[in-house]
């Protein structure tokens, strides 16, 4: 709930990134910025964007790809995610997945029933991003924020690689240090 101006603050301070850019936050306004407009005009700052087409609409992720700040792909992904369960307790109280997104019992969004390859699918399909875009934004963008030498095929670079199927974007292979899992 922080203001423009508490934002630029911890902005001066060292604040350098965003958690899901748009989540939770006040709206983008005229008169009244937010930490939205802080965080899309620091060219030093990153930001995580759900890109499920639930959280954010697409519009909406298209204007903060053009911030000056470095975006980077984020899942907010529940329990559910990889598995077969289609409820789970969050804080006392339980989640069901319902199409593409976790709800509460009262309809509210709790969470997004998404992993990083759709994500991915996502950039491309709803953003019109290429596939080279939207990989940047999921494994190098996160990398360089968390100062990790991983995100890129270069010596000295740990070796995490997948093998994606380009039209689809599957994932086909993984390897984790080297070793295919």
């Amino acid at each position: 709930m922080a203001t423009y101006e508490q934002t630029r603050s911890a902005m001066a301070a060292g604040l350098g990134g965003f958690t899901h850019l748009f989540n939770a936050m006040p709206p983008l306004q005229s008169r009244d910025p937010g930490p939205i407009a802080a965080a899309l005009e620091c060219a030093t700052c990153f930001y995580g964007l759900v890109v499920d087409g639930v959280h954010v609409d697409p519009a909406i992720l298209r204007i903060a790809l053009r911030g000056l700040g470095q975006p980077m792909l984020v899942t907010d992904a529940m329990p559910p995610v990889g598995g077969t369960r289609s409820s789970f307790s969050l804080y006392g109280r339980e989640i069901k997945v319902e199409g593409d997104r976790c709800v509460r019992a009262d309809g509210a969004l709790a969470g997004a029933f998404l992993d990083m390859a759709g994500a991915v699918r996502n950039c491309v399909r709803l953003l019109g991003l290429s596939l080279e875009h939207a990989l940047q934004l999921a494994a190098l963008n996160p990398a360089a924020f968390l100062g990790l030498k991983i995100g890129r095929i270069a010596p000295g670079f740990r070796a995490n690689l997948i093998a994606l199927e380009p039209e689809r974007i599957d994932i086909l292979k993984t390897w984790i240090g080297g070793n295919e899992e």
